[in-house]
């Protein structure tokens, strides 16, 4: 089975390509954009040096994505901004998306797709507090009053969706929560706090993450896609067993990474800073920045807890505990501050 991974320098896409090639998938086609770091795919490269084929392009060029896509059997899609300008999020998610669907089509051999999607695009803000996120949980419907990113992912998820009923297109949803580990894109994730001008706000407190390792979300990518005639047309959440509070992660980092100061606040007093930011956003005119509005408060510190029950009944289960995988990530950020 010939197969391609778009994104296969990223973090999670290099975790994705050394599980396949530890499920005997040799020639694996990874997508890598022009000038970009390909360290995270070198040390595959020279362990099977039968294993890769580097592809030099864009999802932006549609002659590099029917190239890409010739002769492929499966494509996994990672590929996707995760920061920048919101016409340049907008681009290089959704329409770099467009660009490899209508490949896809163009290219007749019905290749089967494992898209990988994100947590952000459940709209959990009028969940009430401790409900639990599962598959059945509705699609965020107000996502203008969400951050870009969680726009933007919701627009691609919403486009492959499409192309699945209307065109056809074979296709596996995965929605990992918030993807950790050695070599992850930052030390903590909002859902934790925010950092703002020199003092962190711990707004997570006694709110459960939905942690998922790097290599267990690998993992679960790729147990969808053996599983594909199951998984076709179905989603999947992706969060590991075990799971810790907002407050039990920054405790961890400040006695095993370095010390943090810090101010906490309950929800209560975030729902309320929200709508003073909110305010005085109307009063001034826009000239202090909604980094704080009481929907997205609610969409991220409100509190709700999560289900991997269907991943689990396909077969996948946890490589690294929670235990050991926040060891790995505290223990990799303690070294690169030394």
């Amino acid at each position: 089975m010939k197969i391609l991974v778009t994104g296969a320098n990223g973090f999670l896409g290099a975790a994705l390509v050394a599980r396949l090639l530890s499920r005997g998938h040799r020639g694996i086609r990874c997508l890598v954009r022009p000038g970009s770091d390909q360290s995270r795919l070198t040390p595959l490269m020279e362990q099977h040096p039968d294993g890769i084929e580097l592809y030099i392009g864009t999802l932006n060029r549609p002659p590099d994505c029917a190239e890409m896509v010739s002769g492929v059997d499966m494509v996994y899609h990672l590929a996707a901004a995760t920061g920048g300008a919101p016409a340049d999020m907008f681009q290089n998610s959704v329409v770099a998306t467009k660009q490899l669907l209508e490949a896809m089509l163009a290219a007749g051999n019905k290749a089967k797709l494992v898209f990988v999607s994100s947590f952000a695009v459940y709209g959990v803000a009028e969940l009430p507090r401790g409900a639990v996120v599962d598959e059945s949980t509705p699609i965020e419907s107000n996502p203008t009053k969400r951050d870009v990113y969680s726009h933007t992912k919701l627009r691609q998820e919403e486009l492959v969706w499409e192309y699945y009923k209307e065109r056809g297109i074979p296709t596996a949803f995965v929605r990992p929560g918030v993807i950790y580990g050695p070599g992850g894109g930052g030390a903590m994730s909002t859902r934790v706090g925010l950092n703002l001008f020199g003092l962190y706000l711990h707004l997570g407190r006694k709110n459960i993450i939905p942690l998922t390792f790097v290599d267990n979300c690998a993992e679960a990518v790729a147990v969808v896609g053996d599983r594909f005639d199951e998984a076709n047309g179905q989603a999947y959440n992706v969060v590991d067993d075990d799971l810790i509070t907002a407050k039990a992660f920054l405790a961890r980092y400040r006695k095993q990474v370095k010390r943090l100061p810090y101010v906490s606040l309950p929800y209560v007093a975030t729902r309320l800073m929200s709508y003073a930011v909110e305010r005085y956003f109307d009063y001034s005119q826009g000239q202090l920045p909604a980094i704080f509005t009481r929907y997205k408060s609610d969409s991220m510190w409100k509190g709700n807890r999560f289900d991997n029950a269907k991943l689990k009944a396909i077969g996948w289960a946890p490589l690294v505990s929670t235990e050991e995988g926040l060891s790995r990530h505290f223990a990799h950020l303690r070294d690169k501050a030394a």
